[in-house]
């Protein structure tokens, strides 16, 4: 595994992870505050993982990360490791 597949690999995990924070409303219900807690904690490490992306970034998965686009930064990623 070379270092830019293990970077996108991490960043697509983390991204996933959000994903996941954000659809699990049984968490929310339960506790909002530590919800939000997490949500804070996983977006801080996509944005970690997002600056140590080794360049050239494609410019398309930028617009995505920067306008917070998880979904479709996730299925572009997921695309071009098939």
């Amino acid at each position: 595994m070379t270092e830019t597949s293990s970077a996108y690999q991490a960043l697509a995990a983390a991204l996933r992870e959000r994903i996941e924070v954000v659809r699990d409303r049984a968490f929310f219900a339960r506790d909002p505050a530590g919800h939000l807690a997490r949500l804070r904690s996983v977006s801080e490490t996509i944005v970690a993982l997002q600056a140590q992306l080794p360049p050239p970034v494609d410019p398309q998965l930028m617009h995505y990360l920067q306008r917070c686009s998880y979904d479709k930064a996730l299925a572009f990623i997921e695309e071009r490791a098939a």
